[in-house]
């Protein structure tokens, strides 16, 4: 009877063990496989997007760009070849949104700072005020790591329609005012082939987190 009882048991915990390798299996199946879409004009806000791309429905990259950052120095897509980045817009003398944009911005640095297939890009659109030396006083005061974190200014022109016809990021200002900018809250998670892959509230903490750990994914899959 004993002997029968412990045979008993055995046949139970193999029964146990085998019913968990087969759950553990069918949820592995069945789990939803994460992706992160790839943004197209098409599927944004038309506020947000010029006018000339808002039907284009595949095959949208951020454009080839120039820009000056905090050292005086030319930013171009070279520098971000082959790097997932964040991109933003702001200006240094915004008192709005911008400060919590550059708290959490700061804050995503710190958590990228020791990996190299990240950087930053913040784009002013005052570039008529947000000159070398302001951009340079904003990113210390700010904690900017040099060649991680670029703060760009340049021709407000090429700033407008990179951030209307390629990040898809900006609203316009006073109709009368000829490439007039309002920013807005959006950061902007860019991969290492130039396409968007998702927006975030850069005012929101918990959204900047979910940016973090979408980067992490970019960096696994890419």
């Amino acid at each position: 009877m004993i002997r029968f009882l412990k045979q008993f048991k055995i046949l139970l915990v193999v029964l146990s063990v085998l019913s968990i390798v087969i759950i553990a299996s069918f949820y592995t199946v069945l789990k939803p496989k994460k992706i992160l879409p790839i943004y197209t004009p098409s599927m944004v806000n038309p506020e947000l997007v010029d006018s000339t791309v808002q039907y284009v429905a595949k095959n949208h990259h951020i454009a080839d760009f120039s820009f000056i950052n905090q050292n005086g120095k030319v930013i171009t897509q070279k520098e971000y070849e082959g790097k997932i980045y964040v991109a933003d817009f702001f200006f240094t003398t915004c008192q709005s949104i911008c400060p919590v944009m550059t708290m959490n911005m700061s804050w995503l640095q710190d958590k990228i700072k020791n990996n190299p297939k990240v950087m930053l890009l913040s784009h002013s659109v005052t570039p008529d005020i947000d000159s070398v030396p302001v951009l340079k006083k904003y990113a210390i005061d700010k904690g900017a790591i040099d060649g991680k974190w670029n703060l760009v200014t340049g021709d407000k022109k090429q700033i407008y329609y990179i951030a209307r016809k390629s990040y898809l990021a900006v609203k316009t200002g006073k109709p009368e005012e000829l490439y007039d900018m309002v920013h807005t809250e959006n950061f902007v998670l860019v991969d290492t082939k130039r396409r968007v892959r998702g927006f975030y509230d850069g005012t929101k903490q918990e959204q900047v987190k979910q940016l973090l750990n979408d980067i992490e994914f970019l960096c696994q899959e890419q």
